[in-house]
């Protein structure tokens, strides 16, 4: 349990993964400040006294706002994340995600803040030769959200070499399902989550597109890690107490080490609801690798974290809960 002082900044707080974090965080003691510029966050996914509505280029700004009051550390989610979005307007992804992160960094030296949590993905390693992916697969990212998300980690080296200022990249694999007591829950513009995109074609009766039906896996369709957002808040925590406790930069994956292909997912959200889902195939995403599954070892090794939330009828339970409650 940290101590009631430990103060812990969140970029990208209004966010799905974001506002996940904050709450377990403050569930669990911590006093945090939300940083949030709400170009695609929500509003009302944070208390309003601890929003500071900032942008995360406004490096004067984030001084301010570090000013405040010490904080122990930063957990850095502030970033566009759509892969499609970032092969048609790169400069869009460039800009926000490494040079927002160089802003935020640089704001941190200047206020002696000297341990971030950064929100990395499994995008960094493209079509990976080994699977369970490890940490050690070679950095290979084969669209623009990846590569931002790969400059970041390695600007966080030299940082972590030259300003002490050390760092957890966690690099996700696929987030869903919702906060378990109904507080928050993934809703983008426009949704691009499967499970979310399952979910509005059953309400509005119009067949979702899945996205390849000739993989090499055994039912033909892409096969994907999938990581309860509420496991994911607890590996955010787990990595602030390693680093304020002294420990080292370190980078992890964070998923289960369990695939289901984008049929088995569509089987569950139809036992769940009860409903059918209304589909349709198109063809194969450009960069879509056929089978991504972490191995997660090195963070239940070194930070004690393992999943609980992650069985796949869990994360659709929760994940519909939440969408029939958004739009009730």
């Amino acid at each position: 349990m940290p101590s009631s002082n430990r103060r812990i900044l969140v970029t990208g707080g209004a966010g799905y993964i974001g506002s996940h974090t904050t709450l377990q965080l403050l569930d669990t003691g911590y006093d945090v400040v939300v940083v949030d510029n709400l170009s695609r966050g929500r509003r009302e996914a944070v208390d309003p006294a601890r929003l500071r509505e900032v942008d995360l280029l406004d490096t004067e700004s984030l001084v301010r706002v570090m000013n405040e009051k010490p904080f122990d550390a930063v957990i850095h989610f502030a970033a566009y994340i759509s892969v499609g979005e970032s092969m048609k307007t790169p400069e869009l992804y460039f800009h926000n995600n490494t040079a927002g992160s160089l802003s935020l960094l640089t704001a941190m030296i200047r206020t002696g803040i000297k341990n971030v949590v950064f929100s990395s993905t499994a995008a960094v390693y493209g079509m990976p030769t080994t699977v369970p992916i490890p940490e050690s697969e070679p950095y290979a990212p084969v669209n623009a959200y990846g590569e931002t998300k790969v400059m970041v980690e390695k600007m966080l080296n030299w940082f972590d070499q030259l300003h002490q200022l050390r760092s957890i990249c966690l690099r996700y694999f696929n987030a869903s399902g919702a906060d378990p007591e109904g507080r928050t829950g993934e809703e983008h513009d426009p949704e691009t989550h499967l499970i979310p995109l399952l979910f509005l074609a059953i309400k509005t009766g119009k067949p979702v597109t899945l996205f390849g039906s000739d993989y090499p896996t055994p039912d033909g369709t892409c096969i994907r890690d999938y990581i309860h957002v509420s496991d994911l808040a607890r590996a955010h925590i787990a990595a602030v107490e390693s680093l304020v406790n002294g420990g080292p930069s370190a980078k992890y994956n964070v998923g289960t080490g369990q695939g289901y292909s984008v049929q088995e997912v569509l089987r569950a959200v139809e036992e769940v609801t009860g409903r059918s889902v209304p589909y349709t195939f198109g063809p194969r995403r450009e960069g879509d690798p056929p089978l991504l599954v972490a191995d997660s070892s090195r963070l239940q090794r070194d930070l004690g974290w393992k999943p609980v939330d992650s069985g796949l009828n869990r994360i659709v339970e929760t994940a519909w809960k939440w969408f029939n409650r958004a739009r009730a």
